[in-house]
């Protein structure tokens, strides 16, 4: 059972700072872009510039591998801010998170000094290759094989719907070493970009976050033993520490897609009339929004405490299952009210919540289904 919440980092005024510049470059610059990159105008790849010079790549990462050392509440925070403008650059960002903490969480220093310092500086981004076609909730399954041969490793298989993959500059992937052996057979690689045998096929069609690089990798490469990332038989411990932090940062993204409804909804409420009156007169309307805030404001307190648990050096696994599932359960929730508050208009791609509503859905099956997090609930419950 949870227990007691570990008392939070105070927020220092540099953390204040830090938020305030995240949410004003969001709000100027990526927000004006968001609908025009979602119609098809090109990919969240055009902020990376930007993004890179204020430091975001590297909000993860300690000091001493070149990142700004933020307590997690505050880099929940400003994912959440990047979300409310641009859900698909807050994609892009977090699944560059995610791969950074794979390296953080399993590498040497050598690995750490090769990789973590140049993402930080925005000068490589990362991708995160665990999904495969047929297998997306149980990588057990996975068919990517890791073969010695020669003096290297042979990579051979497919990953599907990967973040980042078409413009990655390095790859974390997972593949099975020895396939009798469960879980302790399967090995995480880095693969650099142009690596021979490794190739992107065209951007996925998705629903939502359409302007997020999203591909499919085949790969059929040979690399140095060396660019195995962590122990033999260490790969499906390293997915899984950097997939609790990265559902987390998913329920960030939730927190700040939800925020974005909830906010465009209160404005419509006070400007839109109905028989000469303000919507937001409505008892029912009004009954809608409190449901909506009052979801919103629980889902950021779930945030807050696997954040604080992580920051604390405590198990946060069950916390950061719980977050993600109730707070993009939630965001789906307030999205789809928005929506119906803003009637006709509301289903016009002219106002944004219908992108809120496609881009928010997708939340609740990447980095572990909502099934998923209730099965991870529900173990360590009964454990």
């Amino acid at each position: 059972m949870p227990g007691p919440a570990p008392t939070a980092q105070d927020r220092t005024a540099e953390d204040d700072l830090l938020l305030e510049t995240v949410r004003r470059f969001a709000r100027s610059e990526l927000a004006p872009r968001a609908a025009a990159l979602d119609e098809g105008g090109g990919s969240v790849a055009e902020h990376l510039p930007r993004l890179a010079a204020l430091g975001i790549l590297g909000m993860n990462l300690p000091e001493r591998w070149g990142g700004a050392g933020l307590p997690a509440r505050v880099l929940a925070g400003a994912v959440a801010e990047i979300a409310c403008a641009c859900a698909a650059t807050a994609s892009m960002v977090t699944a560059h998170f995610l791969t950074v903490d794979a390296i953080l969480l399993a590498g040497d220093d050598a690995f750490r000094e090769r990789y973590l310092p140049a993402a930080a500086a925005g000068r490589a981004l990362g991708a995160f290759a665990l999904t495969e076609p047929q297998t997306g909730s149980n990588p057990l399954e996975m068919s990517t094989r890791a073969v010695a041969e020669y003096d290297g490793v042979r990579l051979r298989g497919v990953k599907h719907f990967i973040s980042n993959g078409s413009i990655a500059d390095f790859i974390v992937i997972f593949a099975k070493s020895d396939p009798a052996a469960g879980a302790r057979g399967i090995d995480a690689f880095v693969l650099d970009k142009g690596t021979p045998g490794l190739r992107a096929a065209p951007p996925e069609p998705t629903m939502g976050l359409r302007a997020s690089p999203i591909c499919e990798l085949q790969v059929d490469c040979l690399l140095p033993a060396t660019q195995r990332l962590g122990p033999p038989g260490s790969g499906f411990k390293t997915a899984l520490r950097a997939l609790d932090r990265g559902r987390v940062e998913v329920a960030a993204m939730a927190l700040g897609i939800a925020a974005a409804a909830l906010e465009a909804t209160v404005a419509w409420t006070k400007e839109r009339r109905i028989d000469g009156h303000p919507l937001a007169e409505k008892q029912g309307i009004q009954w809608m929004l409190a449901d909506m805030a009052t979801e919103l404001a629980a889902a950021r307190l779930l945030v807050e405490r696997a954040s604080d648990l992580r920051d604390a050096g405590a198990p946060f696994t069950q916390e950061a299952a719980m977050a993600k599932l109730f707070a993009t359960e939630a965001a789906g929730r307030i999205a789809d009210q928005a929506l119906q508050i803003h009637g006709g208009y509301g289903y016009s791609r002219k106002l944004p919540l219908e992108r809120y509503a496609r881009d928010v859905r997708v939340l609740r099956i990447y980095e572990g289904t909502s099934e998923i997090q209730r099965n991870i609930i529900a173990r360590l419950l009964l454990q």
